[in-house]
C-alpha cells in the first residue's frame, strides 16, 4: 500500500512499516483502535495521523482534556497526550482495512506488552467490534481476569475488569460510521466525557454486570 500511493499523497514518502502505539507512558487511559488507515497512520507514521478518523478522534480527546490540540496532521505537528495512550489491534494496514486472524494473532504481543507497561491504566476505550474483542483478548493473556458472562459490544457499554479497571466500547470512528450518521460526533463525545469522569472517580472494587455510560 506503500507503494500504490493514492494521487493528493503521490509525492508523499509513505512510512510502510508497523506503527507503535503514541502517548503519555503514564497514561490512566488506553485507546484501542483496529490498524493504521492505508494513507494515514501507513502514511505519517503515527497511529491515527493524516486521516478523517484520527480527525474525529483527536477533537473529542482534545476537548476532554486529554490532548493539547484537536488535529493530527504528520508526527511532527506537536500533539502531546496527556494521561492518555492510543495503540491498536494491528500494526500494519490490512488489505481493504480487514485484519485477519493471523494478523490479529501476531501482532498480540505487541498489545500484550503495552498493557503490561502501562501501570496506571484505569479505562480502556476500544474502537470497534474487533477492537474490543482484540483488547479482551489480550486482556487475558496478560493474565488478567476477564468478566464471566463475557462482555459484550455495544457502543457506550461499560464493563468492570479486574483490578476495577472499566472497559468502554465505541463504535470506530471510521468514514463509514460517521458519515452515516452511526456514529455521531455527540456520541463519540460522551464516550469521552464519561472516562475522564471515571478517572475522577474512586476506582470501582469489583467487577459488575455491564451497563451503558
Amino acid at each position: 500500500m506503500a507503494r500504490e500511493k493514492v494521487r493528493r499523497y503521490r509525492d508523499e514518502e509513505y512510512w510502510g512499516k508497523p506503527i507503535p502505539g503514541f502517548g503519555d507512558p503514564e497514561a490512566r487511559l488506553l485507546v484501542v483502535g483496529l490498524a493504521p488507515a492505508a494513507h494515514g497512520g501507513n502514511r505519517t507514521g503515527r497511529i491515527f495521523t493524516g486521516d478523517r478518523s484520527g480527525d474525529f478522534l483527536y477533537r473529542a480527546l482534545y476537548r476532554a482534556g486529554f490532548a493539547n490540540q484537536p488535529l493530527s496532521r504528520h508526527r511532527d505537528d506537536g500533539l502531546v497526550l496527556r494521561d492518555c495512550y492510543i495503540t491498536a489491534a494491528v500494526r500494519c494496514a490490512p488489505p481493504d482495512n480487514k485484519p485477519s486472524l493471523i494478523e490479529l494473532s501476531t501482532c498480540r504481543p505487541y498489545l500484550i506488552e503495552e498493557i503490561r507497561q502501562l501501570s496506571h491504566l484505569r479505562v480502556v476505550v476500544t474502537l470497534g467490534h474487533i477492537a474490543f474483542g482484540a483488547f479482551l483478548k489480550a486482556w487475558g493473556d496478560v493474565g488478567r481476569s476477564v468478566p464471566s458472562p463475557r462482555p459484550f459490544f455495544a457502543h457506550g457499554a461499560k464493563n468492570i475488569l479486574a483490578d476495577g479497571v472499566v472497559l468502554l466500547a465505541s463504535y470506530h470512528p471510521s468514514q463509514q460510521n460517521t458519515q452515516t450518521g452511526r456514529l455521531t460526533s455527540v456520541m463519540f463525545q460522551q464516550v469521552f466525557t464519561a472516562a475522564r469522569r471515571l478517572l475522577a472517580e474512586p476506582r470501582a472494587q469489583k467487577e459488575a454486570r455491564p451497563r451503558m455510560v
